[in-house]
């Protein structure tokens, strides 16, 4: 009979989240460069040194991977002969772990989650509850596997129950591309197969914890036909051409995880979760011997990677902006693809802003004082709080899709002349954005705390009840993008990834 104590199973909560939000598992970042190696891709590969050079300063810095430091998903399997001196309940110890954790002074988290979630939506403000599932099962030992997953990935979740005789691979093919780069691809896909459909999505979700290991599959060969899938679905995914980002590349997928469980004989349940470049998640155990020691990996571990290898060595080639003298016109010379540093003054906003701009409109109300969109740039961010003496927390792009329906808005009424964010945008915003004359710029998601260093100075000016949704004024320099959306319409999320996959058919011919 083992004996689990409450102070440590909290304080292996606590350390094992914020061990995540700044380490990257050792896999992820070998698997990570060994697609950096082989990318022929230039915009490509440009996106994964940054995620590379991210993930080592956050591993120097002890700072999150990522802005959206994520929702925590909780599986605990929990011995028949384990007793517990505590005082509240597993889920209640869980939760007080992560509120410990996202509140930690050191490495202040964001909080991301919202009670009420079909109503008024309100912060809880320390990111609990948590998603807990449990299981109890033979032995005397807690393991507990945890997870924080970002919402630009988990919004890309797909399910569908086929019928018996519908192919696995061709869904999955079709359904990825619908799932856009709002992902920050490349990551790894869950797949879960068979039960029900809450089943199905929870063997895709429990297949992202384990390691990357596609590349010893593929030497040794599958030995079931759920390994078979993985080795078919990592070869044509890839062929897809979507790309680091969604820019076009070789490498979409750095895995395919399948699991599966048997179903009704007239039912195929189907589920796909996306991981997206801040892979978060790690697995420990508690033996009745005090709280988890958690190995602090080496440095030497990451690659020797620097900002010349992202782009930065064209510098003679690079256009550098000053958004504080910004017009029209100038941004009429920018070319799809083409890298541009920021300099200047910018404004933030996100959904919540976004809503309450449009009421204010709408009901023929004043911006805030300090809120003026004319010829200016917006960016789409939800910043990490600042510690110590940063100016910013790790201030990454959120998904800009779900700004599309406030585009013709924001262009026309208000007057904005360019946005920044990442991911591709849809066909209505793109059209708003030839209208008006306008552009949009992608910063790479997965790169929050790089993106962070570039801004100088950051405050409140709207909104403040919005927590980190609040509308703040930035003082970025030389904060690098990419041109996704030109003053004509250019998309390169949709040349790109129709280049590559022409060109991996090119390659995989001549082969």
């Amino acid at each position: 009979m083992t004996t689990v104590v409450e102070k440590d199973f909290v304080q292996s909560i606590v350390d094992g989240l914020q061990y995540i939000s700044y380490y990257h598992p050792p896999d992820f970042i070998q698997a990570m460069m060994l697609a950096y190696n082989v990318e022929q891709s230039q915009a490509a590969k440009d996106a994964m040194a940054q995620i590379l050079i991210n993930s080592k300063m956050c591993a120097e810095g002890r700072r999150p991977i990522c802005q959206d430091t994520g929702i925590v998903t909780v599986f605990l399997k929990i011995g028949m002969d384990v007793r517990w001196k505590a005082s509240q309940d597993v889920e209640s110890m869980v939760n007080e772990g992560v509120r410990r954790a996202y509140m930690h002074p050191d490495n202040v988290l964001r909080a991301s989650i919202l009670a009420d979630p079909a109503g008024k939506r309100i912060n809880t403000q320390d990111n609990t509850p948590a998603v807990i599932h449990t299981q109890v099962v033979a032995g005397d030992k807690v393991e507990v596997y945890l997870a924080a997953k970002g919402g630009g990935s988990e919004n890309k979740a797909k399910m569908a129950m086929l019928n018996p005789s519908d192919s696995i691979v061709d869904w999955v093919l079709k359904t990825v591309p619908t799932m856009g780069a709002g992902w920050c691809p490349p990551g790894v896909l869950g797949i879960g197969i068979g039960g029900t459909a809450e089943k199905a999505a929870l063997l895709a979700k429990e297949s992202l914890l384990a390691p990357i290991d596609i590349q010893e599959l593929k030497v040794r060969g599958a030995e079931n036909r759920a390994e078979e899938l993985r080795l078919e679905l990592f070869e044509k995914v890839n062929e897809l051409g979507i790309g680091a980002q969604g820019l076009g590349g070789l490498t979409t997928v750095l895995d395919v995880k399948v699991l599966d469980y048997p179903t009704h004989a007239a039912s195929k349940p189907i589920a796909i979760i996306p991981n997206c470049a801040a892979s978060r998640h790690i697995h420990f155990t508690l033996d009745g011997n005090g709280r988890v020691e958690l190995k602090t990996p080496r440095l030497s571990d990451w690659p020797d990677i620097s900002l010349s290898d992202a782009g930065e060595s064209r510098v003679n080639q690079t256009r550098r902006v000053n958004l504080d003298a910004i017009t029209k016109e100038e941004v009429a010379t920018w070319q799809p693809g083409e890298t541009i540093l920021l300099s200047g003054k910018m404004l933030t906003g996100r959904d919540a802003a976004h809503k309450k701009i449009q009421e204010l409109l709408a009901n023929g109300q004043s911006l805030p004082d300090g809120v003026d969109f004319k010829n200016r740039f917006i960016y789409y961010v939800g910043p990490v709080d600042a510690v110590r003496d940063e100016v910013v927390g790790p201030a990454g792009p959120t998904t800009s899709t779900r700004m599309d329906k406030f585009t013709d808005m924001m262009l026309g009424e208000a007057g904005l002349l360019g946005m920044v964010g990442k991911a591709e945008r849809g066909d209505a915003a793109i059209d708003s954005i030839k209208t008006h004359g306008a552009v949009y710029l992608m910063a790479v998601g997965g790169a929050a705390y790089l993106v962070s260093k570039a801004i100088r100075s950051a405050k409140v000016i709207a909104f403040p009840e919005l927590g980190m949704e609040a509308i703040q004024e930035f003082e970025v320099e030389d904060m690098p993008v990419t041109v996704a959306v030109d003053s004509q319409g250019t998309s390169v999320h949709k040349t790109g990834p129709a280049e590559w996959k022409i060109n991996i058919q090119s390659i995989k011919n001549k082969a």
